[in-house]
C-alpha cells in the first residue's frame, strides 16, 4: 500500500511515522507514506497557499491552485483508489472504515487547514470525506495520522500476531475485554480464575460475555446499530 499525505505543515507528521507499529511497517516495505509540502506547488513568490474568504469572514481558506497542482502530479504518476480529505463533516471514522480502506492500493490524503479548503477541490477532485470525531482541530494532520495508523495496522504482515487485530475493539461490534498479565495476585487483586484455568472453550465463552456486557454499560450505541454477534451465545 502507498498512502500519500498533502499539507501545509509536513513536520507535523515526521513523529506519528517514524516510530512503533508504523515505521516497522515501511521498513518492511508494507506501506509506503509520503507527505508532500503544499507551499512548493504556490503560484505566487512567497509560497503563500491561503487567501481570505470570498465573502468576508474570519479565517483564511486553502487556494485552489496550488491544492490541484499537487494533486494532479500526483495523479499523474499513479491511480489513486480514494481522494480523502480529512474534515469534521466526514463520515465518521469507524472500524469498518478502516478495513475497507486497508484493501486499497493507494490512498491520497489531503489536510485541511486554518478555515478548510476551496470548495471546489472537494467537489471536483475528492472521493471521500472522514472525520475522527465530533469536535474540530488546528488542522487535518492529526487527524490524517491517525486514520492512517487505523489503516496502517490491519494490513497482513504488520502486527507480528496477525489476529491481534481481529480482537480489536469494534471488529466484531463489541468493545475488547478485559485483559490481564501477570502476577496473577497483585496487592489481593487477583486474575479471573477462568483465565488461569487453560480451558480454551471456557475463555473465549467469558471473554466474549464480558466484551457484551461492557458495551452493554459503556457502549449501548454499539448494540442498537444492530451487531448480530453482540448476543450473549452468537
Amino acid at each position: 500500500m502507498r498512502i500519500d499525505i498533502i499539507t501545509v505543515l509536513p513536520r507535523l507528521l515526521d513523529s506519528p511515522f517514524s516510530h512503533s507499529i508504523l515505521k516497522r511497517a515501511q521498513d518492511k516495505g508494507l506501506v509506503e507514506v509520503v507527505v508532500h509540502d503544499l507551499r512548493p506547488y504556490s503560484t505566487n513568490k512567497h509560497k503563500s497557499v491561503d487567501d481570505y474568504a470570498y465573502g468576508g469572514g474570519a479565517g483564511m481558506v486553502l487556494q485552489i491552485e496550488p491544492i490541484v497542482r499537487c494533486i494532479e502530479e500526483l495523479q499523474a504518476q499513479r491511480s489513486y483508489d480514494e481522494l480523502i480529505y480529512m474534515s469534521p463533516d466526514g463520515e465518521t471514522l469507524n472500524q469498518g472504515i478502516a478495513n475497507e480502506l486497508s484493501l486499497k492500493k493507494n490512498l491520497l490524503i489531503l489536510c485541511g487547514h486554518y478555515k478548510g479548503v476551496d470548495e471546489r477541490v472537494r467537489q471536483h477532485f475528492i472521493t471521500r470525506e472522514i472525520s475522527i470525531g465530533d469536535y474540530v482541530l488546528s488542522g487535518g494532520e492529526l487527524a490524517a495520522a491517525v486514520l492512517s495508523d487505523s489503516i496502517i495496522r490491519l494490513l497482513p504482515g504488520v502486527l507480528n500476531d496477525e489476529t491481534s487485530a481481529l480482537s480489536d475493539s469494534f471488529q466484531d461490534g463489541l468493545l475488547a475485554p478485559p485483559v490481564y498479565s501477570r502476577p496473577a495476585d497483585f496487592r489481593g487483586w487477583k486474575v479471573p480464575e477462568v483465565l488461569l484455568s487453560g480451558h480454551e472453550g471456557r475463555i473465549e465463552d467469558w471473554r466474549h460475555q464480558q466484551a457484551v456486557a461492557r458495551t452493554q454499560q459503556r457502549r449501548p450505541d454499539l448494540l442498537q446499530d444492530g451487531s448480530s454477534s453482540a448476543e450473549a451465545g452468537n
